[in-house]
């Protein structure tokens, strides 16, 4: 039996639940007034670091951004 349910705009636009958080956030951050803006701009910036493992030890860890700098 297939469901009736409706399916959320952002599922049936292709996104995923953070991809489409993370555009709201985006453009409300982009609405704000200074100093508001520049404040919640910097902290929009993740860093961040990932370690690969090899024989149950964890290998030297690369750092990583997702700010487009």
């Amino acid at each position: 039996m297939a469901s009736t349910a409706a399916v959320p705009f952002w599922r049936s636009a292709g996104m995923t639940y953070i991809t489409y958080s993370n555009i709201c956030a985006s453009l409300v951050r982009n609405c704000l007034k200074e100093p508001y803006k520049s404040e919640a701009i910097s902290r929009e910036k993740v860093h961040f670091a990932v370690s690969k493992w090899a024989d149950g030890k964890p290998e030297k860890p690369s750092l990583r951004s997702d700010s487009p700098e």
